[in-house]
């Protein structure tokens, strides 16, 4: 591969670049640069050579016209293999580039802020950047094309241990990564400027809760052993830094697919809640959830729910799990653990157990779309977020809930949200006692709920995540223990269904929210 002796600089991101290009001069690489990064440059001590000397044109159009150049594109474009390249450049006077290190113009921050009018997003559509890394990464055997600060410090390294140049493998790579950041920034172009119509001549924002057009470009992560079943490849996907997809593992055996999907449901589910809580998951189900004043009080709660399927379950906390929680933990067969942190007895007696899987999540539960493919395109919805704000509930029965049912009827509520439709809860003030979970029948999932219950039920508060359309679930429920029902109301029955609620004394509360979950 060619050494590198000629480095094009333009950037907006202007953090590491200082080092950087000292690197690059000390390796005896001339440096071309443009404007502002040109300015920060010399400012520490670097000897640089504007664009306009290479191009012999100066700047224009406030700065439209910069590297949009002959001299710049053939310096890119050339092939050093091939004889007619080099003999057009020498014929012209062009010298060659063998690197670029471009960044772009903000667009995405600007488009985020509310109200930028259309002018500012366009000036803030960058045009030399995007020309220069896509013919870099065209030329890419000949020039390595550098578009994130996240890999100065490799690519110097490298350059430094094998005497001015980068492998083929590396060139390939960043021509890669450019190609994936160019159209990223496209894609948040074509996004933003997707919701803005011309009506009567004049521009029209007109923003919608979800986008006109879905872009879904996102990184792989890695490669999994398999998807749900090992005949089904899968891989995961990740951008950011927050969120199960973005877990740090710190113990365990790999990953799999049915893992992140649980890990991603206990997390959701302990995000409900400000007190310490925590959540067992069986195949995206609670089978144990409880909020208490201790994390480990917690767990015993969630655990004593369901002894029997959380063995091989999947568990989160939303504290940092301590020792006495970890100590309890290490008693249960469980798959893999989620918490913001583990303090460092607990990770070492959690470590004790060969292959389970521990990951640390930062943030809470983003507030993104929520994608799913469907056989020929794909599903988007707005995240499920919406909380209960009691002095909005309807009691619509002639008893009304008791101090600690209120308690039960929210905490069972948090927890609906996140069980399989059709889905009811039976709850104690901060703790699941049972749920039925995905029955087509809700009398059905009444039934199992209570069931499977290994708790006593009597006086418990019960949450159902959509109407009952008949008594007979409601009936069910009662029969069972429940003394308080929260529901969402809505049902053509309504009125049939309170006065049952009515005979049979228990106190109903309507939220007027639903909280299906497919």
């Amino acid at each position: 591969m060619p050494l590198v002796k000629r480095a094009l600089l333009s950037v907006t991101d202007k953090s590491g670049l200082l080092d950087f290009a000292r690197g690059l001069a000390a390796l005896g690489c001339e440096l071309i640069s443009t404007g502002g990064t040109a300015k920060m440059l010399r400012d520490g001590g670097l000897e640089v050579k504007d664009v306009s000397e290479v191009t012999g044109f100066p700047e224009m159009l406030d700065g439209r016209v910069k590297t949009i150049h002959p001299r710049i594109a053939a310096g890119l474009l050339a092939r050093r293999g091939v004889p007619e390249h080099m003999a057009a450049l020498a014929e012209h006077g062009i010298g060659t580039i063998d690197m670029v290190v471009v960044n772009l113009y903000e667009f995405e921050k600007i488009a985020a802020r509310q109200g930028a009018p259309v002018e500012e997003l366009i000036e803030n559509i960058d045009i030399g950047g995007p020309t220069m890394i896509r013919a870099a990464a065209k030329n890419f055997e000949d020039v390595a094309v550098v578009t994130s600060a996240a890999d100065y410090a490799a690519i110097l390294a490298e350059l430094q241990t094998s005497g001015g140049a980068l492998s083929r493998k590396k060139h390939w790579d960043l021509a890669r990564k450019a190609y994936a950041t160019t159209a990223k920034y496209d894609a948040a172009i074509t996004a933003r400027l997707a919701s803005i119509e011309v009506e009567n001549e004049d521009f029209v924002d007109t923003p919608s809760a979800l986008p006109r057009v879905l872009n879904i470009h996102v990184p792989r992560r890695q490669e999994l052993r398999y998807g749900e079943n090992p005949h089904q490849a899968a891989s995961l996907y990740a951008g950011g830094v927050e969120g199960v997809a973005n877990c740090t593992q710190l113990h365990g055996k790999e990953l799999s697919y049915n893992n992140l999907v649980d890990l991603d449901a206990a997390w959701q589910l302990v995000c409900e809640f400000d007190g310490p809580a925590a959540s067992i998951i069986k195949h995206t189900n609670p089978c144990g959830c409880a909020e208490q004043p201790t994390l480990v009080a917690a767990y015993r709660k969630a655990f004593e729910a369901d002894t029997v399927s959380a063995f091989g379950g999947v568990l989160a906390f939303n504290r940092e799990v301590d020792e006495d929680t970890a100590a309890e933990v290490s008693k249960l067969f469980v798959e893999a653990v989620a918490a913001p942190a583990y303090s460092q007895k607990a990770l070492s007696i959690l470590a004790a157990k060969k292959n389970l899987r521990l990951v640390t999540v930062k943030g809470k539960v983003p507030e993104e779309l929520v994608v799913k493919s469907i056989s020929g395109g794909f599903l988007a919805q707005s995240a499920d977020s919406l909380t209960l704000d009691r002095a909005t509930l309807k009691v619509v029965t002639e008893r009304q809930p008791t101090s600690e049912e209120w308690a039960a009827l929210e905490f069972g509520w948090k927890v609906c949200k996140h069980v399989k439709s059709n889905a009811i809860v039976y709850a104690r003030a901060g703790q699941l006692l049972s749920s039925g979970a995905g029955q087509m029948s809700r009398v059905f999932s009444a039934e199992i709920g209570a069931k499977k219950s290994v708790l006593p039920l009597e006086g418990c508060a019960v949450a159902s995540d959509a109407f009952f359309p008949f008594p007979d679930g409601l009936e069910v429920v009662v029969k069972n223990g429940g003394s308080a029902v929260i529901q969402p109301g809505g049902s053509v029955k309504d009125d049939e269904v309170t006065a049952a609620a009515n005979r049979l004394g228990i106190a109903m509360v309507f939220t007027g929210l639903r909280h299906f979950r497919h």
